[in-house]
């Protein structure tokens, strides 16, 4: 009996490291390194389009700043009857047509308003509970 423990101790581990080892996972993989064939490039048939002329301005181009421009000042679309209405009471027809183009020069002349507008740009963000107001 004394004898027999070493020899199933001896095939049990023979059955146990079995199962380590590699001979049944051969899988068949893709080979990452062969090279596919690529289809030649084919002319495509003829639409009508002529190639560019050199130094000649692109037609993207053109069509992003027009929509640029577009998008910025307004297009050629009429406006509704409501929003006519609000730009009349506005005085929108009394307004410079090339005030955008003056604004950001450094020639305008700018109105200083003053320290209190000053402070009350500057003040603390708050719900005007403790706002207190005096009259002189």
């Amino acid at each position: 009996m004394r004898k027999s423990v070493p020899i199933l101790a001896g095939l049990a581990c023979v059955v146990l490291l079995s199962g380590c080892g590699k001979r049944g996972y051969d899988r068949a993989r893709p080979d990452e390194f062969a090279v596919a064939r690529q289809a030649p490039l084919v002319i495509p048939p003829d639409y009508s389009l002529v190639p560019p002329q050199p130094g000649a301005a692109r037609p993207q181009d053109n069509a992003s700043q027009a929509q640029t421009l577009d998008a910025l000042f307004g297009g050629n679309t009429q406006r509704s009857a409501a929003e006519n209405g609000v730009v009349n009471q506005a005085g929108g027809d009394a307004a410079d047509t090339g005030i955008r183009s003056s604004v950001g020069d450094p020639a305008t002349n700018v109105v200083d308003k003053g320290a209190t507008t000053r402070d009350i740009v500057a003040a603390p963000e708050g719900d005007g509970q403790d706002a207190k107001a005096s009259a002189q």
